[in-house]
């Protein structure tokens, strides 16, 4: 048996999902699933672009072998050598003893890291620019370092004019039959999967992601294939011009979002408060998030999304409520920039985390912080509430 789909007459997709992985890369919650995304294309010589994890290592050698239809395996090219698309790497080569590998040199050293078979004699090397001819299909390499890790590379198919684009492009969720972005509700379904994917794996590389654009949007792209998540062959523009915005740390949207932290409800209802503010003085996009209930990933997906942040937190040994920190130094390790931010902080007897947030805030590039912090003595009293008010003006003016 097998799950294929063709995506060209000659390429094929060999891709397998799990829907019983809790966490990506053991940090990153996973509701619904991931997939893990090969392709193989048949020419003159057959080629097999990446491989998959090994928890859905039978399915992707079953499909494997289905597609090859009984040929030899000529060639693995390998644009990323993370362990979810080269674990069954050692398995291959024992299957197919006859196999290359397309590496360029930083691959070929990981390789060496992660398994013990002889290497050297299957090395096909390749650096920028080179191709590979296998019949009717020329194959050209580029690579992409830290897009999002040194060695990686993408594969430009000029034959059927299909980029294999490595972790760009990608995004979190299962498959289900339907592979390709078009047969999808991809804006309402997968766009909040995509930027968290974008976000909390590529995010802090968005300079490297700009190079990488500029190298291959001089090429027409007729399939983009990632590996991770749906196939593009309608409508790319509409993911590059994502890309474009992600890359450049620009907002997709002016919205605020207010993620809070509070111990006993006092801080989390003066983050109500304030939201309801922004609501009748116009603001539409208000997102609100209990750090403590709510994984950092999808918070620094929307600090990517949103123009706007306000951070609200209790004081909690002398400093901040440890998930909000947690919050903060995530999306200070994923380089958020450009956004404009304000903080309401609380302490029952000395209130510290407005200032040590602020100075978290402080480090990161190109941030407006709003000067209208507000300071709470345990709850929100009365005579308070003008501050709040001052705070939301504040932040609708910012917003013009």
């Amino acid at each position: 048996m097998h799950c294929t789909r063709k995506i060209t007459e000659d390429i094929t997709w060999l891709g397998a999902s799990d829907r019983r992985l809790s966490r990506f890369e053991n940090a990153f919650p996973l509701p619904k699933g991931v997939s893990y995304n090969s392709y193989l294309i048949n020419d003159e010589k057959t080629v097999l672009l990446d491989t998959t994890d090994k928890a859905v290592s039978g399915r992707f050698f079953e499909n494997l072998e289905f597609a090859l239809n009984g040929r030899a395996l000529d060639y693995l090219v390998i644009n990323h050598m993370e362990p979810d698309h080269c674990a069954t790497l050692g398995e291959l080569v024992l299957r197919h003893p006859e196999v290359k590998l397309v590496v360029n040199p930083k691959i070929l050293v990981m390789i060496k890291q992660f398994f013990s078979f002889d290497v050297d004699s299957r090395a096909v090397i390749v650096g920028e620019g080179e191709t590979l001819c296998t019949g009717r299909h020329t194959l050209n390499f580029y690579m992409a370092p830290m897009v999002h890790w040194p060695e990686v590379m993408v594969t430009y198919d000029s034959y059927d004019k299909a980029l294999f684009s490595a972790d760009a492009f990608g995004t979190f969720g299962a498959l289900s039959g339907n592979i390709f972005a078009d047969e999808l509700d991809f804006e309402a379904d997968w766009l909040s999967e995509a930027r968290r994917y974008y976000s909390n794996i590529v995010g802090k590389y968005g300079a490297q992601v700009k190079t990488l654009l500029n190298k291959v949007c001089q090429f027409e792209i007729k399939y983009l294939c990632p590996l991770h998540g749906p196939i593009w062959r309608e409508h790319i523009g509409r993911y590059v011009e994502k890309y474009e915005k992600w890359a450049a740390w620009e907002p997709e949207e002016k919205g605020v979002i207010i993620p809070y932290a509070s111990i006993y409800g006092n801080t989390a209802g003066a983050a109500e408060i304030l939201a309801s503010l922004l609501a009748e003085r116009g603001v539409h996009n208000i997102q609100m998030y209990d750090v403590s209930e709510t994984h950092p990933s999808y918070i620094v997906a929307d600090s990517f999304r949103f123009s706007h942040i306000v951070f609200a937190s209790s004081t909690y040994n002398g400093g901040i409520f440890s998930a909000m920190e947690t919050l903060l130094l995530a999306e200070k390790a994923h380089a958020l920039q450009n956004r404009t931010v304000a903080f309401i902080e609380n302490g029952s007897w000395a209130a510290q985390s407005g200032k040590q947030m602020r100075e978290i805030v402080g480090t990161m590039k190109n941030m407006t912080i709003i000067e209208n912090t507000v300071s709470l003595k345990s709850s929100l009293k009365p005579e308070q509430c003008s501050e709040l008010e001052a705070l939301a003006d504040a932040i609708c003016e910012t917003l013009k």
